[in-house]
C-alpha cells in the first residue's frame, strides 16, 4: 500500500497574566490512502487540549476548556481553522507527490510494553495497558488474547498522539480480573513491522524466600532480647535507687 503523509507542526511560547511561559504546539497533518484522512490538534506543555473530529464535524476537548495563554479567537475558531488547514495540507501533499513522482516512504516500527494500571490483586478488577510508542506513520492495530483466545469485550484503543521527535504513541486498554494461571497478551501490528509484536503478562505471586526470611527473623529476635535487656537493667537500677 502506498502511503504519503504531510505533517506541519507549529510551536510557540506564550505567557499568561502571571508571566509563566507555556509551550503551545499546533499539529496539522494529512494522509493519503488511509481511513484517517487528516489530523489537527492543539497541545499545551505536552498535553493535548483539543482536537478536530472531521468525521463528526466538531472539535473535541480532551482537557477542560480554558482560554489561559490563547487569544479567544484562536480557541473559538479552532475547528474552522482546522478545516482550512486540512484543505491546504491535502493540496500541498498532492503537489509534493506530483513533484517527487514516488516519494520515499520512511517508517518507524513501534516499541511496545504491557503493564497493569494498578497493583495487581487476585480477584480484584484492574486494567491492563498496552503502550505502543515511537512509531510512524500512524496508527497501530492492537489485539488482545487471554490464554491464547482473542478478547474484545472490555478492550479499547485510544487516539494516536504525536511525540516531539515526529513519531507517535497510542494506548490500548483491557478491563480484567487477575486470576492465578491466566496469561494475557497484546499484539501490536504496524506497517513497519514484518511480523506483529506480542507482549505477555501473567499474575505472579510475590513471596518472601526462606533465605531472606531467616536473617529477618533472627534480627527481630535479637532486637526483642536487646529491648528486654534494657528494660531489665532499668528496672534493677530503679529498684537499687529505692533501696539506697
Amino acid at each position: 500500500m502506498n502511503l504519503s503523509v504531510a505533517i506541519v507542526v507549529l510551536t510557540a511560547v506564550v505567557c499568561t497574566s502571571a508571566e509563566i511561559p507555556h509551550e503551545t504546539v499546533y499539529v496539522q497533518g494529512c494522509l493519503e490512502n488511509t481511513k484517517v484522512e487528516a489530523e489537527a490538534e492543539l497541545q499545551v506543555d505536552g498535553e493535548e487540549v483539543v482536537y478536530a473530529d472531521f468525521q463528526s464535524g466538531r472539535e473535541v476537548w480532551t482537557l477542560p476548556e480554558f482560554l489561559g495563554p490563547f487569544p479567544s479567537s484562536t480557541v473559538r475558531n479552532f475547528y474552522k481553522n482546522a478545516v482550512k488547514g486540512r484543505r491546504l495540507c491535502q493540496d500541498a501533499l498532492a503537489l509534493w507527490i506530483l513533484e517527487e513522482k514516488c516519494p520515499p516512504e520512511v517508517k518507524d516500527a513501534p516499541e511496545s510494553t504491557i503493564y497493569p494500571r494498578a497493583e495487581e490483586v487476585l480477584g480484584v478488577e484492574n486494567t491492563l495497558i498496552c503502550f505502543a510508542n515511537h512509531f510512524y506513520p500512524p496508527p497501530v492495530k492492537v489485539n488482545w488474547t487471554k490464554n491464547g483466545l482473542e478478547v474484545t469485550e472490555g478492550a479499547s484503543l485510544s487516539r494516536y498522539y504525536p511525540n516531539k521527535d515526529g513519531t507517535f504513541h497510542q494506548f490500548s486498554s483491557l478491563s480484567f480480573t487477575p486470576q492465578e494461571g491466566d496469561v494475557y497478551a497484546c499484539t501490536v501490528e504496524h506497517t513497519a513491522l514484518e511480523d506483529p509484536k506480542t507482549r505477555f503478562w501473567e499474575y505472579k505471586i510475590h513471596e518472601v524466600s526462606g533465605s531472606s526470611a531467616g536473617p529477618a527473623v533472627f534480627c527481630g529476635v535479637g532486637l526483642t532480647l536487646g529491648l528486654l535487656g534494657v528494660a531489665t537493667g532499668t528496672f534493677l537500677y530503679v529498684k537499687g535507687q529505692q533501696f539506697n
